[in-house]
């Protein structure tokens, strides 16, 4: 790869090191992360897209956390192999919700804390309640993790109640056929459509895929909600005929599939923000999100008469209890017009 793709990465850097062998790094803020790999292989852009991603640090020095603390817990979580053995994608999540909640409640004593205070650090999030459901799952995570460690003896989070959680919109076919009328074919909103629709996966995946994913007719996935990023258990996931005639009218600027306006990669929100934007200019109800579209490729794939075990081949999903579901509906709604047309058939009214 030539200077020009070199200079079209953003924070990487690169040096010729005493064997002869070329090496490459990201650095932002000072921090300079080494990259694995050649260049535009499937590890370096994981890598690469992960440290694109991550939001650089607020301040580079933290107080010296007091002994008995959350702070000092969570310094403690940092480095325990509950922590270490996550996904990358899902270290940083937790991390900046743990980190966050630190901020205000870093300096009290984890042995003073009870339930009616967890029900008042999360009623407080009324007007945010995905995020509060996600907070009370991470102030879990470390109560529990004190637990283990001894500084607690009973979890003060149980009976501890959220908001209830939303269940993502699953698009229509007249939604779907909505959004493919105002981005034509070539767009890169299209492209960016058929490949969450085409692969069924999470825009955390989608926004990381690069052409040295495909190969041939199919395209390699690691899911990094999963951990299959850090493993071998990768999808291989054959590529719709819609989206290898999209691939092949994309313009292609960059090994990463998916680019901004200037031709570099997404950041995960970038990226977020960037479907938004579209969905909304399409005219779509706010019900439809990117998310959806994952739930809309579930769902097509089920009406199609696949079975649980083949749409998670797809979906990726660990569990086939959420495929089931999808599954079921088909099934209800094959049934029904089944039943209306024999009804229609025998004459009746």
């Amino acid at each position: 790869m030539g200077r020009r793709d070199l200079r079209g990465l953003k924070y990487l850097h690169a040096f010729i090191d005493r064997h002869g062998k070329a090496r490459y790094y990201f650095r932002r803020n000072g921090k300079r992360t080494p990259l694995p790999g050649s260049i535009g292989s499937r590890e370096f852009m994981d890598a690469y897209a992960v440290c694109l991603a991550d939001e650089p640090a607020k301040s580079s020095r933290r107080a010296a956390a007091a002994p008995g603390t959350f702070a000092a817990l969570a310094v403690s979580y940092y480095g325990s192999p509950a922590y270490r053995d996550l996904a990358t994608s899902s270290k940083a999540n937790y991390r900046r919700v743990i980190d966050g909640f630190l901020q205000e409640h870093g300096h009290r004593r984890v042995d003073q804390i009870r339930r009616e205070h967890i029900d008042a650090i999360i009623g407080k999030m009324a007007n945010k309640p995905g995020a509060g459901i996600v907070l009370l799952k991470r102030i879990r995570t470390v109560v529990r993790y004190a637990i283990a460690i001894k500084w607690l003896r009973h979890d003060p989070t149980l009976g501890a109640t959220s908001y209830r959680s939303k269940e993502f919109h699953t698009w229509t076919e007249k939604e779907l056929a909505q959004f493919e009328a105002r981005w034509p074919e070539g767009s890169r909103q299209r492209l960016a459509y058929t490949l969450l629709l085409y692969t069924g996966q999470r825009g955390s995946d989608v926004y990381r895929m690069s052409y040295a994913h495909i190969d041939g007719d199919t395209i390699e996935v690691a899911q990094q909600k999963t951990g299959q990023e850090d493993s071998d258990e990768k999808l291989v996931i054959p590529m719709h005929r819609n989206l290898r005639r999209e691939l092949s009218l994309a313009k292609r600027k960059h090994v990463v599939i998916l680019t901004t306006a200037y031709g570099q990669p997404f950041s995960l929100k970038g990226f977020g923000n960037f479907v938004s934007d579209a969905i909304q200019a399409a005219e779509l109800p706010a019900r439809c999100k990117a998310h959806g579209l994952r739930k809309a490729a579930a769902r097509r794939l089920a009406e199609a008469g696949c079975t649980a075990k083949q749409i998670q081949a797809i979906t990726g999903h660990k569990s086939l209890e959420e495929v089931e579901r999808y599954t079921r509906k088909a099934d209800q709604m094959l049934l029904a017009r089944q039943a209306v047309a024999k009804q229609e058939n025998n004459g009746g009214s």
